[in-house]
């Protein structure tokens, strides 16, 4: 039978009326890679703590191929763990570390042996394999959890931040280690991060929470470029959002868009929710001008920063005053203090909620 991890409507509350979680469902299927995404304090890892079985929900079911495991004890759910810390043995080898939990199952010694030298192959580290965890890089020491945590073979494989105590190089190649090594196992794996890139380097779904509820479900293709409200928007990756008026132009598809930045001519395969809302576009969007463009724009240049891989340009609307926030690919002719005039694409401004009265 397909796996299927679901996790339906599950309400956490604490010290009252405060909710780490409320109402929140989701599916993982086998093999998937799900993230939970978002701020500090929304209950992402409350809700890993409620899969794990550490943490009783108060309404609802948390279910793993097709059964009911809220109240199965966590040493009894076929789920593992990699935790933000490693929470390695310092006592142990890299290879009784692997071992642990096979032990505390009573696997086979032949059979805890042989999984054992496949998790090193897996991640890597054979050479290791004696060594204590004193001796091992962070990468080499979170390489050692996520083995001891696919060991087990796992219906779930839970990831608590597991990169956060990790530097920035360090950290993405660690991130690819872990999404090749899913794949090419099948593993269905939840993953907690604040880390948008993370989330959208690595994710087949994200979850959107804030304030314990879910904004958005969806690819992190359709969550960067569709988001479903300001929040969402605003959180995955950088975006400039204000207020606009949007009235369906002569052409199906296309739409007139009055904000502060100007009056443009849009394409979207999305109807406004309404005449007056919130719209976006993402500072890559834009571009440099050239004579004779349609839906243009001018800025003063504030201040920009050369990334190497792009320029990121921090910029105000002569008319308001406004911050905008452009990305070139390469650095620019122009100096701070200079005026550009910009062009936005037909389908770089994308609608967002209805503006509340």
């Amino acid at each position: 039978m397909p796996f299927s991890g679901q996790f339906k409507s599950r309400t956490s509350r604490f010290d009252g009326n405060f909710y780490a979680s409320k109402n929140i469902s989701f599916t993982a299927e086998q093999g998937e890679f799900v993230t939970l995404l978002g701020p500090s304090g929304c209950g992402k890892t409350t809700l890993l703590k409620m899969i794990a079985g550490f943490h009783t929900p108060d309404s609802g079911e948390i279910r793993i191929a097709d059964q009911v495991i809220n109240d199965i004890p966590p040493e009894k759910r076929n789920t593992s763990m990699c935790f933000q810390s490693y929470a390695l043995f310092p006592h142990l080898s890299v290879s009784h570390n692997i071992a642990f939990g096979l032990k505390q199952k009573k696997i086979p010694l032949a059979e805890q042996k042989q999984r054992v030298q496949e998790a090193l192959d897996q991640v890597g580290l054979n050479e290791h394999a004696h060594k204590m965890p004193a001796q091992l890089s962070g990468g080499q020491q979170q390489r050692v959890a996520l083995a001891r945590a696919m060991v087990n073979r796992p219906d779930v494989i839970l990831f608590d931040e597991p990169l956060s105590n990790l530097d920035a190089k360090l950290r993405e190649s660690v991130r690819f280690e872990i999404k090749e090594l899913q794949h090419r196992y099948n593993l269905t794996a939840i993953y907690v991060t604040h880390d948008q890139a993370e989330a959208l380097a690595m994710s087949d779904k994200i979850v959107v929470l804030n304030k314990g509820c879910v904004e958005q479900i969806g690819t992190p293709e359709e969550i960067y470029y569709s988001p479903a409200n300001s929040f969402v928007a605003d959180f995955i990756g950088a975006a400039n959002i204000t207020e606009a008026t949007v009235l369906p132009a002569e052409d199906d598809g296309f739409y007139d868009v009055s904000c502060s930045l100007g009056d443009f001519r849009i394409k979207s395969d999305k109807a406004p929710a309404a005449d007056r809302i919130n719209v976006f576009w993402r500072p890559e969007d834009a571009e440099i001008a050239r004579p004779g463009d349609t839906n243009t724009f001018t800025l003063k240049i504030d201040k920009f920063a050369f990334l190497g891989n792009m320029t990121d340009l921090f910029a105000r609307l002569e008319t308001s005053n406004e911050l905008i926030r452009v990305q070139l690919p390469k650095k620019p002719a122009f100096d701070e203090n200079n005026t550009v005039t910009f062009k936005m694409p037909e389908n770089g401004i994308r609608f967002l909620e209805k503006v509340n009265p």
